[in-house]
């Protein structure tokens, strides 16, 4: 799966210069981070919808924009495939399985290494949520 992230993420990089008229990707650059981002929420919500319904080959066709546009916001974000792999990675060695840190029950230590290790040094730059858009995300057919 690497290797094909990495080959989007090229390909992504070759077409941002490109001519908005005519790529998807060059127009998303020219909109800015904000479309990017309203995009990339928009996928996400479609797989899930589809997901919810049971639809497995819509799944699949918005899992694939899903990582489209995610990987056009890596580009954007100055992101490599390679930096979300190491974090993966941190995250299996300090957790023993490549899963997302906790958010809840942050009282408590968790020990790496044998020493434990408090909520702070869990999620160093923890940040806001912020709104993207007013408007309302929902799937169009």
């Amino acid at each position: 799966m690497t290797d094909s992230l990495d080959r989007l993420y090229r390909a992504v990089i070759a077409a941002k210069d490109l001519d908005p008229a005519t790529s998807r990707t060059a127009r998303l650059f020219k909109r800015g981070p904000a479309k990017m981002a309203k995009k990339l929420a928009e996928e996400a919500i479609e797989v899930v919808i589809d997901a919810v319904n049971g639809n497995r080959e819509a799944v699949v066709r918005e899992s694939a924009d899903l990582l489209y546009n995610l990987t056009v916001l890596w580009a954007s974000a100055g992101v490599r495939p390679d930096d979300v792999w190491a974090e993966m990675q941190r995250r299996e060695a300090m957790l023993g399985i490549a899963e997302k840190l906790p958010k809840t029950n942050l009282k408590r230590s968790i020990k790496v290494s044998g020493t434990p290790v408090g909520p702070a040094a869990l999620l160093p730059g923890r940040r806001p949520i912020v709104a993207i858009d007013g408007g309302a995300l929902r799937k169009q057919r």
